[in-house]
């Protein structure tokens, strides 16, 4: 599993929200307050293309985007950290047991809506 820093993070999410390409210098001077030069947030964009998330186009200068969307990346990552779990079923049990009754009756919406929901009708 990818694993992103802190700064990486701050930077895809900042990408997410920006809704389409972003110059690496609109991304320092967002990040103005953390003093970034222009050649950390170039480091951060290289390292996140690297992981997969970001691709560039061959403008001068150059526009990153995110590769995905938030909503994306999140799914992806709940899949590979269930995959890694020795029950999947006690896992999903336990994740279903902690959720509010908004979330299971979105789950059951979901669910329903894929023509897989086990839930008797």
């Amino acid at each position: 599993m990818n694993t992103l820093g802190d700064l990486e993070r701050a930077v895809l999410e900042h990408l997410w929200a920006a809704g389409g390409p972003v110059p690496a210098t609109q991304l320092r001077d967002a990040f103005a307050d953390r003093g970034l030069a222009l050649t950390t947030v170039h480091t951060v964009l290289t390292r996140l293309e690297q992981k997969g998330f970001v691709e560039h186009d061959e403008s001068r200068p150059r526009q990153f985007r995110a590769r995905g969307t938030r909503e994306e990346h999140v799914a992806e990552l709940m899949h590979e950290v269930l995959g890694q779990a020795g029950d999947r079923q006690a896992a999903l049990a336990r994740f279903v047991g902690s959720v509010g009754e908004d979330e299971v009756r979105m789950l059951r919406a979901l669910l329903a809506a894929s023509g897989d929901d086990p839930a008797p009708r």
